[in-house]
């Protein structure tokens, strides 16, 4: 009578822990909370390029109602931190990965899909009131290495954004230790500052400077961007280039850095539906409109009537 009773109990026991692993089984199922235009996914982004980031943003989502993307902003060096330690899988930075880098999201079984989408201009802007409207790549390079005589402060954003990665790289310079030379938080505290200093000097990204939003379209009213020469140009290297998508894409403008999505989810989810969106005509058509330069410029259809 026991062996019976306890038979009984065994096969309750084995069919608790069937159903149990059938539900674990439905619950493993619904942990991807994405589609490829559906859904919920982390994203980080460099915060240089919120402006042009954000409104690729708004129209995916109009878009798309059922896509709800959720994109951080942070410094350079933070967005690719988190992307390397898997806090986020998609990413938008303004450089391609390392060996390293991609070496360690490989050996985690995340292998990088990595697609350019734009090309933004690195602009040089002084206050409304300077008559220095006209500068060269060398003389830039001789100010970040205090190695020009000049009286104005230089100002860029925060000390990990990739602009001043952007600028060490082009002035061989690890640290910027010049009392002149200093950082502030934002963008837009680049370009409030140049506006209230006529002896300063801001580096900014273009992005930043073309169709300004209301709250700080004023401050980009009192500042003028400068015209910038490169002596080692083999086309044009006495002549001076502001930046723009002429500039830009005929390579005349010589600071200029290009725009990355980077999809370590490996699958077709929201990481690649955005990025699609972004390499899509709709997606480089907004790219064009805000004044950067579009990987793949769209076509234009003009219709005529007779």
């Amino acid at each position: 009578m026991k062996s019976k009773y306890f038979l009984l109990l065994i096969g309750a026991l084995l069919i608790l822990v069937f159903q149990g692993c059938t539900e674990n089984k439905k619950d493993k199922k619904e942990v991807i909370l994405d589609g490829f235009t559906s859904g919920t996914l982390a994203f980080a982004a460099d915060e240089s390029f919120s402006p042009i980031v954000g409104e690729e943003e708004y129209v995916f989502r109009a878009l798309y109602p059922e896509a709800k993307p959720e994109i951080k902003y942070a410094p350079e060096s933070e967005t690719i931190n988190a992307l390397i330690n898997d806090k986020v899988r998609v990413a938008i930075i303004s450089r391609e990965l390392d060996t390293t880098e991609v070496g360690i999201l490989r050996r985690r079984a995340l292998p990088p899909d990595v697609n350019k989408f734009a090309v933004d201009a690195v602009a040089l802007i002084v206050n409304q009131a300077s008559n220095d409207t006209l500068t060269s790549v060398k003389e830039v390079i001789g100010m970040l290495n205090g190695k020009a005589k000049t009286d104005k402060n230089i100002v860029f954003d925060n000390p990990n954004s990739s602009l001043v990665r952007y600028l060490k790289q082009i002035s061989g310079n690890k640290d910027f230790t010049n009392k002149n030379i200093y950082a502030l938080k934002s963008n837009k505290e680049v370009i409030k500052y140049v506006s209230t200093h006529p002896n300063a000097i801001g580096i900014t990204g273009f992005a930043w400077l073309n169709d300004p939003d209301k709250d700080y379209a004023e401050d980009v009213s009192k500042v003028k961007i400068v015209g910038v020469r490169d002596e080692s140009s083999k086309t044009a290297p006495k002549q001076y280039f502001k930046p723009s998508q002429t500039t830009l894409v005929q390579h005349t403008y010589p600071l200029s850095r290009s725009l990355y999505i980077v999809d370590c989810t490996g699958r077709k989810g929201l990481g690649a539906g955005f990025a699609s969106f972004l390499a899509s005509e709709r997606g480089q058509r907004i790219i064009l409109k805000s004044g950067l330069l579009p990987e793949s410029i769209p076509s234009r259809e003009i219709n005529i009537k007779h």
